[in-house]
């Protein structure tokens, strides 16, 4: 009988990728959701019967725990890039603990954990220091569970191309922070089945941690560049000195709606790229560059569509 996965975040960005790509290996799932109705676009991406949409957080112990009940291998995909009504610690930490303890306890033979390259208990951003806290508690909990730290991820949902390149379009001089912000973009797509790998080949992988990133490293001055010539818009852009940027984040960043929280600007004074061998290849997935890819679903953000002249 082909493995039971149960995929905590399901219906995020990065889980909608992973339920497909689980699916078309032939993997039962069980997606698992704080908001079940809010996740039926996931039905199309299995075979009927394959997959059960069921409600769960993982920060509630109980629903943890009867959702990993019989699973083969557990999937953790949640996190949060900025504090609201969650916390960083109670979903980074307490709830990648949550995790680990129940698929332990249900005796999954695998646990996959997404976190983040720049996880570090001692760093200073407490995103990076949450992930890095949530890495220890997952080890402590599941000894042989397989952690993935990947850069940023792109994809035709994601808030990362799609949010500059809407500012972009719109803003006649578009102010950059942080221009020498080095990242590896990795596709959504790729990171999908380096997970996928992880979860059905396990026994290859246990008790490791890899760095995923794409073909490529870019700063954050060439991202902006290339997105402007790819949406057919004139570069028209303003660097914003770090100390400036750092101290309008601090006062301002804390607002609903506000571009930057200070932490976030804390996070692109650190490299997000793989400080050694990309754990793409141990995972067998040959990354995608940027630019193969991103103008497929960018096109909407010219000002004719398709029909617009490229300079």
């Amino acid at each position: 009988m082909s493995k039971l996965v149960t995929v905590f975040g399901a219906a995020g960005f990065i889980g909608r990728y992973v339920v497909q790509e689980l699916a078309r290996r032939g993997a039962r799932i069980r997606a698992v959701t704080r908001d079940p109705h809010s996740a039926q676009s996931l039905k199309p991406l299995a075979a009927l019967g394959q997959m059960a949409i069921v409600r769960g957080s993982v920060t509630e112990e109980a629903s943890v725990a009867a959702a990993c009940e019989g699973a083969d291998t557990v999937i953790n995909l949640v996190g949060i890039l900025s504090e609201g009504e969650q916390t960083f610690g109670a979903v980074h930490v307490a709830g990648a603990r949550n995790v680990a303890k129940a698929a332990n306890a249900a005796g999954a033979s695998a646990l996959v954990h997404i976190s983040a390259i720049g996880a570090d208990p001692e760093a200073e951003p407490a995103y990076a220091r949450t992930k890095g806290a949530g890495e220890g508690a997952v080890r402590d909990a599941f000894p042989g569970a397989i952690i993935l730290q990947p850069s940023i991820v792109f994809g035709p949902e994601d808030e990362f191309l799609n949010r500059f390149a809407s500012l972009i379009r719109m803003a006649p001089i578009m102010p950059v922070v942080a221009g020498n912000a080095v990242f590896q973009p990795i596709y959504v797509v790729d990171l999908a089945e380096a997970i996928a790998e992880a979860a059905l080949r396990p026994e290859e992988h246990v008790g490791k941690s890899y760095e995923l990133g794409g073909p490529e490293t870019v700063t954050m001055r060439e991202l902006f560049a290339w997105i402007a010539r790819t949406i057919g818009k004139t570069e028209s852009f303003v660097d914003v000195p770090d100390g400036v940027s750092g101290r309008l984040a601090a006062m301002f960043g804390w607002l609903p709606g506000a571009p930057l929280t200070h932490d976030q600007w804390l996070m692109l004074q650190r490299p997000n790229v793989v400080s050694g061998e990309n754990g793409c290849a141990a995972l067998e997935v040959d990354p995608t560059p940027l630019e193969a890819v991103a103008p497929n679903w960018m096109v909407r953000f010219r000002r004719q569509g398709r029909f617009t002249k490229l300079p």
